[in-house]
């Protein structure tokens, strides 16, 4: 093989995260050498797990491990595995470029903030480029398992925005990463100094790491090999649990809680689950690969097994199962009975979990909600199953706090419900400051009747599986006719006003024929003139907004205006005899209608011309 030599600009994103390490943006420097033994041992997974189908990749060499050497004359340290390795063109695509996909805003979403940005970097498996937190140079020496020792690959960087990258020989498979150290990073050729960060960070890693010892060229172990999810509870102490989180999720901040139990019987398996405390920045993206890590018998088999409903796809863990097949692949995992019995196990332990904490943990089940509570209305669209106990997980904002923070479970605001209320009342708007100050909530909090406030876009479609809660149905109150219990003497002056009114509402419609269906009195109103309510049957406003910017094709809805007959604009409606100006103030009241409820005006231009023209007569 002739020799191939070439020099490759990185990509965009990957240059301006290396200058963000070089320039020594983060405190915790130690964190490099977890990153490298952490992809080290991913290599030896991998590896392990295709040689169960191929053990002609082991070379007759089936021992794995991970050693890292230092040399203090050269001050170089380097980090090695002999797991899977890499081809020329994977050299490029792995360290060349961030290839997950969703990571054009990365950069965007460094905020400055340590803690933040470093779990922003592990998440978004970019790990590797730590090493230029504390190299001046980085030097690749890799070779992928099965190939010739003369397909292996040089790849060199000095995080200056290029890379080399060349055909050379390499007898051992696997790779080798040597960091040419900075001269204010030399502390770290001591062997105390990298024991004690290896048994900090990676003394749960599966496979042995080999250090060299102090001033000798030998190497001797030094980490524990066993799997954490395999000891006894009591044996493991809580920085084990949290480094073993670190490890696995590539997230350096601590999780919120985890959940480690054995299942034996019909069903044999280990699981150590873990909540983490903050989403992920691309929870959201569809490309994102979700699940656990499966183990059979502490055998790695896959990452990102099927073991979860995609409402739970924020939990990251492990499950170790005994009764799976050891060739179990990712199409059979969906359909296999056991896997199913799994992930319906693991689905109700969780939610059990996330209730113990929302019942004697509210403060730290808020911090949970206000990060993960979108994803959990999905559940309730989809795990049918547990459709009670998600419910009882759900939070609201109402009308009773000022912050969309402060939330309510459904048991509470049933528990402060007036008497004689038969529904549970809730609004939907884009936005919660739109729902609190939404017109249709005036007469509501004129009698004390709180109402949930929504603004999350999954609300529509949860609201359409959520119809009751204990026997209490839902109503949402932009819908259908509103009956607040008014008085007789209420209903009858109410009864008076529609005969008064009849003639201008007449007019109304027809000046509106092409945007509403009719207009109407209000029983809601208090304060505003005018608002917009679906029919009873009919798709909200805000739903119709969502399925429009989906690009679907709606059948035609138009809503109801209703209007104040107490307000003085609405009584100076009355007994207006000029019918130009009628049908500018109609038109303007339905302007100001739809932009209460969060619409867009098709003729902005329009209404601003007769808002000025109205201005003109006051």
């Amino acid at each position: 093989m002739s020799k191939k030599v070439e020099t490759l600009g990185f990509q965009t994103e990957v240059k301006q995260l290396l200058q963000l390490m070089i320039h020594s943006l983060y405190s915790n420097q130690d964190i490099f050498l977890r990153e490298l033994i952490s992809n080290a041992s991913d290599a030896l997974d991998k590896l392990r797990f295709l040689s169960l189908s191929d053990s002609s990749l082991y070379e007759n060499d089936s021992t794995l491990q991970i050693k890292i050497r230092f040399d203090e004359k050269t001050h170089t340290l380097s980090i090695e595995d002999n797991g899977i390795g890499m081809n020329y063109d994977e050299v490029i695509q792995n360290l060349g470029t961030i290839a997950k996909s969703g990571t054009k805003n990365f950069i965007e979403s460094l905020s400055g903030d340590q803690n933040k940005d470093l779990s922003l970097i592990g998440q978004f498996g970019v790990g590797f480029y730590s090493a230029f937190m504390v190299a001046e140079q980085v030097t690749v020496l890799t070779r992928k398992a099965g190939d010739s020792e003369h397909s292996a690959v040089k790849w060199e960087s000095k995080g200056d925005g290029e890379f080399t990258i060349e055909n050379t020989a390499r007898s051992a498979r696997g790779t080798e990463i040597i960091l040419a150290l900075r001269k204010e990073s030399y502390n770290y050729l001591n062997a105390l100094r990298l024991q004690s960060i290896i048994h900090q960070y990676s003394d749960h890693i599966l496979f042995p790491i080999l250090l060299q010892k102090e001033e000798t060229t030998e190497l001797e172990q030094i980490n524990s090999t066993q799997a954490v999810w395999t000891k006894s509870k009591s044996d493991i102490s809580e920085a084990e649990y949290r480094e073993f989180y670190h490890h696995i999720s590539h997230d350096h901040q601590d999780p919120l809680e985890w959940i480690h139990y054995r299942v034996e019987g019909k069903q044999d398996y280990t699981a150590l689950l873990y909540i983490p405390s903050a989403k992920a920045p691309d929870l959201f993206n569809q490309d994102r690969k979700n699940g656990l890590k499966l183990f059979i018998e502490r055998v790695f088999i896959m990452d990102n097994a099927d073991l979860l409903p995609g409402y739970l796809r924020f939990i990251k863990g492990v499950i170790d199962s005994s009764d799976l097949p050891l060739n179990i692949s990712r199409e059979i995992l969906q359909t296999n009975a056991l896997s199913e019995k799994i992930k319906n196990g693991l689905t109700k332990k969780i939610l059990q979990t996330l209730n113990s904490m929302a019942t004697n943990s509210p403060e730290k089940y808020q911090t949970f909600w206000s990060e993960f509570g979108v994803v959990m209305k999905e559940g309730f669209t989809e795990d049918f199953q547990n459709q009670k106990d998600i419910a009882e997980l759900l939070r609201f904002a109402t009308t009773l706090q000022n912050e969309s923070t402060q939330t309510s479970s459904l048991k509470d605001y049933t528990s402060r419900m007036k008497e004689g209320q038969e529904v549970i009342y809730y609004i939907i708007a884009d936005q919660f400051i739109t729902a609190q100050n939404s017109p249709h909530l005036e007469m509501f909090r004129e009698q004390g009747l709180e109402v949930l406030l929504l603004s999350d876009r999954i609300d529509e479609w949860m609201m359409a599986y959520l119809t009751e809660f204990e026997g209490k149905k839902f109503q949402a109150i932009t819908k259908g006719e509103v009956d607040l219990n008014k008085t007789p003497e209420e209903s009858k002056a109410q009864e008076d006003e529609s005969i008064e009114f009849d003639s201008l509402l007449k007019q109304m419609t027809e000046i509106l024929k092409d945007q509403v269906v009719s207009v109407r009195l209000s029983k809601r109103l208090k304060d505003s003139p005018v608002c917009l309510v679906a029919d009873e049957q009919g798709l909200s406003l805000h739903l119709q907004r969502l399925m429009s910017q989906a690009g679907q094709v709606l059948p035609e809805s138009k809503p109801i205006l209703e209007i104040n007959p107490t307000h003085p604009l609405i009584k100076k409606l009355l007994i207006e005899t000029n019918e130009g100006d009628v049908e500018n103030w109609t038109q303007f009241l339905y302007g100001q209608a739809l932009l209460a409820e969060g619409g867009q005006l098709k003729n902005p231009a329009s209404f601003v011309k007769q808002i000025n023209m109205l201005l003109l007569r006051i």
